[in-house]
């Protein structure tokens, strides 16, 4: 039988600097679990450190640093409870003129380091017969957008991933758990597009990626377009605490109606519902 749940749990939240995971971690804090942040910004989780959590230096793509991590906290607690794996970033651009080494490390962070750090942590969890391995895709692993192929290549593989994984290991005890945001305020947009617009350059895509850029640019001036972090943070808070969480969480601005279209619509009546979205959004400003 699976381990009794008690109320505090032992928590790693990776990509814990900013965003989700900094939210998520102060979340879990105030929920009284034993959180540990890992990032390779150690000097943004200061917080994190005053409220008593531990932090550590990471990189998901250095298997040294993942492995040091895991023993850190095994050797000070004896067990890992749930593993949020919230690392990430977005490649963007045309695929035509994205390097595939870009395209390579899209999926280093995105997928194959989660995976390296859900492997070491798995044996820890099936020694307790009790584990939530939770892991942050977007609404973007069910949909797509123009210039994003690698980074919603990567999100629709962590999609199916997940539900492998969430068979393989339900005998265990352990819970497997996808959270979808769907449009929230972090610095993945605002490190999206000048990189975007780079590749774009001098190609036949620049009047197009200008477009997309424009259009999002002013879309984030508008506050009420996203949703804060703390949305995402309380969804996780929630799949920790309940006895039988759900397969899948969407939560944020556009994430449900978006997935809803998406189940619904044809492939060309999506493109061609994507495509007027943004020729409105220029139009209107």
């Amino acid at each position: 039988m699976p381990e009794k749940q008690n109320s505090s749990k032992v928590v790693l939240v990776t990509g814990a600097s900013s965003g989700i995971g900094k939210a998520t971690s102060l979340r879990l804090i105030a929920d009284g679990h034993k959180v540990c942040g890992a990032a390779r910004r150690v000097e943004l989780m200061k917080d994190l450190t005053e409220l008593g959590a531990e932090v550590v230096s990471m990189d998901i793509t250095v298997e040294e640093d993942i492995e040091s991590c895991i023993h850190n906290i095994i050797s000070k607690h004896g067990q890992l409870d749930v593993l949020v794996n919230n690392a990430g970033y977005g490649t963007f651009g045309p695929v035509e003129t994205i390097a595939l080494d870009d395209a390579r490390h899209q999926f280093e962070v995105n997928l194959f380091g989660l995976a390296s750090l859900t492997q070491k942590v798995i044996p820890r969890m099936r020694e307790k017969n009790f584990g939530r391995i939770i892991n942050i895709s977007s609404m973007g692993g069910k949909i797509y957008t123009p210039f994003g192929a690698w980074y919603h290549a990567s999100k629709h593989a962590l999609e199916g991933w997940s539900d492998c994984l969430r068979i393989e290991l339900e005998e265990f005890g352990i819970d497997v758990v996808l959270i979808q945001p769907g449009m929230i305020h972090t610095e993945f947009a605002d490190r999206m597009f000048e990189p975007m617009l780079e590749r774009s350059r001098n190609t036949a895509y620049e009047r197009i990626s200008s477009m997309f850029a424009e259009a999002n640019l002013k879309l984030m001036a508008n506050v009420d377009a996203f949703s804060p972090p703390e949305v995402i943070a309380d969804v996780i808070s929630k799949a920790i605490h309940s006895k039988k969480p759900k397969t899948r969480y969407a939560a944020g601005k556009m994430a449900k109606i978006s997935l809803m279209a998406r189940s619904l619509l044809s492939d060309r009546m999506f493109d061609h519902m994507m495509m007027s979205q943004l020729k409105k959004m220029i139009d209107k400003h």
